[in-house]
């Protein structure tokens, strides 16, 4: 059995020192650990997240700022880790190092919900590119263990997993913070109900008036593309695969880079499969956050089947999730009138802009491999 600081103190000397995950039994030494080092000052961050595949996002975005990124959770959610790990560390070769516990280990007195994820903890590893070693139970053996994850990191730029035991950290009290009732935010209609514009045009509104210093994350599907297509900067990250995962990832950036401004251009149907995400933007505040959700009520890469959007207040929503504020609108013109109290920076603050189905004619793909355009745009995130 180790003592948590003792793994925290090592693993943020080879840099990672940001957390980001859901909450298991044979965790809370750990997490107690880092809510508490994090609440004094001590140089490390966790974000508690609404899913696990929230967390790998959030800690990717992380590591895109500057920063290490570590995912902990049960093994249980490692389904739900499976998406971004697959579709986003992978293309964008985005390492992290995944802490996942082993309920339901062959042997082990568990629950029967545990038994099946017990058997093929370590294979979903493997099928997932996450090569992985048992979680250190000695002092002695947390060096090794983290000299394998940096060298994982070094060769192929992807996740290493350790799978942790029960009882392999000694327990850690809880010190953490009461959260506290956010004030309400301010909402703003803006809508004229009548015809709706198309993405390019919201795009183009953005980018004539888009910060030099800002970062820009695109949701997977068609805004990548058009947006690549409209103009190929720097300070853009297109998404490919991982969809609902762009808010989370941006958030890990605004948290690693609070002096930028970020934008993260979000779309209803992926929006809608990560909706717990704005619960967490909501209670994390980044000041500089705009949340910009480009809704055409259909997932217009596949077809245009019909999301359910049409019934949802988006805008409602993130204000209820904490939000300092939030516009509707279905023009251009009111897009415009939006962006210009959204970008002052008193975040975070959402646009839920109603828009045309479809897509740009001769609508391109980024020609860019994602690996360089994570390489470039955390570059870009470093520059001074």
């Amino acid at each position: 059995m180790i003592q948590a600081q003792d793994f925290l103190d090592q693993a943020a000397a080879c840099g990672l020192d940001f957390y980001s995950g859901v909450p298991c039994s044979f965790l809370t030494p750990m997490i107690n650990r880092v809510i508490g080092a994090g609440a004094a000052g001590g140089g490390l961050d966790y974000v508690g997240a609404a899913s696990e595949g929230e967390a790998v996002a959030i800690a990717s975005g992380a590591w895109l700022g500057g920063r290490g990124g570590v995912v902990i959770c049960q093994n249980s959610g490692l389904g739900n880790c499976v998406n971004p790990l697959t579709s986003l560390n992978v293309p964008f070769r985005i390492p992290l190092l995944l802490i996942t516990t082993w309920r339901g280990q062959p042997g082990l007195k568990d629950e029967p919900q545990h038994a099946l994820m017990g058997q093929i903890t370590q294979a979903m590893l493997d099928l997932c590119a996450v090569s992985n070693r048992p979680f250190p139970r000695t002092e002695a053996e947390i060096g090794p263990a983290l000299q394998a994850a940096s060298a994982r990191f070094a060769r192929d730029g992807l996740p290493f997993g350790l799978v942790m035991e029960q009882d392999s950290v000694s327990g850690e009290a809880l010190s953490e913070p009461a959260r506290l009732p956010l004030p309400p935010g301010r909402w703003t209609d803006l809508r004229r109900h009548g015809d709706r514009p198309a993405r390019a045009v919201l795009l183009q509104a953005l980018l004539s008036v888009l910060p030099p210093e800002a970062a820009v994350i695109a949701t997977t599907g068609k805004c990548g593309r058009e947006l690549f297509t409209l103009s190929d900067r720097e300070q853009h990250l297109y998404m490919v695969g991982a969809m609902g995962a762009a808010s989370g990832l941006g958030l890990g950036v605004a948290l690693t880079v609070p002096g930028r401004p970020v934008v993260v251009l979000d779309g209803d149907g992926a929006a809608l499969m990560k909706l717990g995400t704005m619960a967490t933007i909501g209670a994390r505040q980044p000041r500089r956050f705009l949340h910009v959700l480009l809704d055409n009520g259909v997932h217009d890469s596949t077809g245009g089947q019909a999301t359910v959007s049409a019934s949802v207040d988006f805008a409602a929503v993130a204000l209820a999730c904490g939000y300092r504020a939030a516009w509707s609108v279905d023009d251009r013109d009111g897009f415009e009138r939006a962006l210009a109290s959204a970008l002052e920076g008193n975040g975070p603050v959402l646009i839920h802009a109603r828009m045309a189905p479809g897509s740009m004619t001769a609508l391109g793909r980024p020609t860019v491999p994602p690996h360089a355009v994570a390489q470039r745009f955390r570059a870009f995130l470093s520059a001074a």
